[in-house]
């Protein structure tokens, strides 16, 4: 019992501490929105690669194209011009009014030979981007950005001493559905790792933008080659240079969808072998920090039911459980509330999800786990219908495509 109380007075600190970042993460979010962004509108170049179709892609796509700025251009690229996904491109470009100050192509880059195909679609768009163009802007086909997301974030780029700026995705279960749940739980906890602290933030490849002087004095472009995660790849890079990040609440967008329990444990898998290629500091981070929660809390709950069932005392250990539960869900609801805010046009959605951000939280911590024991023992992922192999940070090897 003493292993076990020893253990459990850490997984509470470590509670507490994480329902502090969880406090700290809302009070963040609810005062970078009462700001005013400041008046920064140059030329943009948003890129959106694209591969397949996707649900909810014509309304994500029609939310690009539909921005609250003044003049930009958008380059769908897809590594082939047989994409599913390219006819529906092609429709909403025609549909937006001639008149309109908003530029759209299509660029198409082939198959990748030596980088992800994500990458090398970015590669291949940035090039083609309009030489007047002073912002890139990148973002996924499965976000649905609001109409001033695009504004938001630009603007803080004004301050030219910031490397890049950044919003983060938040799934909402389109029909519900125990993995549909466990994905946006599981998902929430990486969000709210972002916040005030620019030298600690990272970039999603989703919802980012970087000054274009910035993209090429630093030459993200050519070190983007062999990788497939272009947001590691450029937190690195912005690190490696002492830029700071800036986390932009009002660009965290929303992404609808449902998934089974296959395709929630290819998403989570992969994401943990990225990072364990990319940031293996995160990945032990994951995997020590899941085992000490898995083996107190779902031991602890083993403990309770053998003792209740011989008649032994289990009320301290319960107690024990109740208070990490509670440091958890709570952590949970603050985190729920302050991103309901940000999305405030589906906040009737975001909050059904309350229960599930309440109480399953505990799952994905076991499911963590599971991720960052299968990344140990390997690194072959599979993204958009191909099958790659992760043999170094500048080193993918496709192995197989559908």
């Amino acid at each position: 019992m003493f292993v076990f109380y020893f253990f459990a007075a850490i997984v509470v600190l470590l509670g507490v501490a994480s329902l502090r970042g969880g406090i700290s993460f809302a009070k963040y979010v609810r005062s970078q929105l009462v700001l005013t962004a400041p008046e920064f509108i140059p030329r943009v170049s948003v890129i959106a690669p694209c591969r397949g179709l996707e649900p909810g892609l014509r309304e994500n796509i029609a939310a690009i194209l539909k921005q609250n700025y003044p003049s930009y251009e958008v380059i769908f690229v897809s590594g082939n011009a047989d994409d599913t996904a390219l006819e529906l491109v092609n429709e909403l470009c025609e549909s937006v009014s001639a008149n309109s100050d908003i530029r759209r192509r299509i660029v198409i880059a082939g198959e990748a030979t030596d980088s992800g195909q994500k990458v090398h679609n970015l590669r291949a768009a940035v090039r083609e981007a309009n030489p007047t163009s002073e912002v890139f802007v990148f973002v996924d086909t499965d976000a649905r950005p609001h109409d001033n997301w695009l504004r938001s974030l630009v603007a803080p780029l004004k301050d030219e001493r910031l490397g890049a700026t950044t919003g983060y995705r938040w799934f909402v279960p389109d029909k519900g559905g125990l993995a549909s749940h466990l994905r946006s739980v599981w998902n929430a906890s990486i969000a709210s790792a972002l916040g005030g602290r620019d030298d600690k933030n990272f970039c999603w490849g989703g919802s980012t933008a970087i000054r274009r002087t910035t993209f090429e004095r630093l030459n993200v472009a050519e070190r983007w080659r062999g990788t497939v995660s272009d947001d590691f790849t450029l937190m690195h890079i912005l690190r490696e240079a002492e830029l700071p990040i800036r986390f932009v609440p009002a660009c965290l967008v929303a992404s609808f969808g449902s998934c089974s329990l296959h395709e929630l444990l290819e998403f989570t898998n992969r994401q943990l072998k990225i990072t364990r290629v990319y940031a293996p500091h995160f990945w032990r981070s994951v995997l020590l920090g899941s085992l000490l929660f898995v083996l107190v809390f779902f031991g602890g709950i083993a403990l309770v039911v053998t003792k209740a069932a011989f008649g032994g005392p289990f009320i301290v250990p319960l107690l024990s459980l109740l208070i990490i539960f509670g440091l958890g869900a709570a952590k949970g609801f603050v985190r729920l509330r302050a991103v309901s805010l940000v999305l405030a046009k589906h906040q009737g959605r975001t909050r059904e999800s309350t229960l599930a951000h309440v109480c399953l939280w505990p799952v994905t911590s076991f499911l963590y786990l599971y991720n960052a024991l299968v990344a140990a023992f390997s690194r072959r992922i599979r993204w958009r219908g191909i099958t790659y192999e992760l043999n170094s940070p500048t080193e993918a090897v496709i192995i197989s495509r559908e």
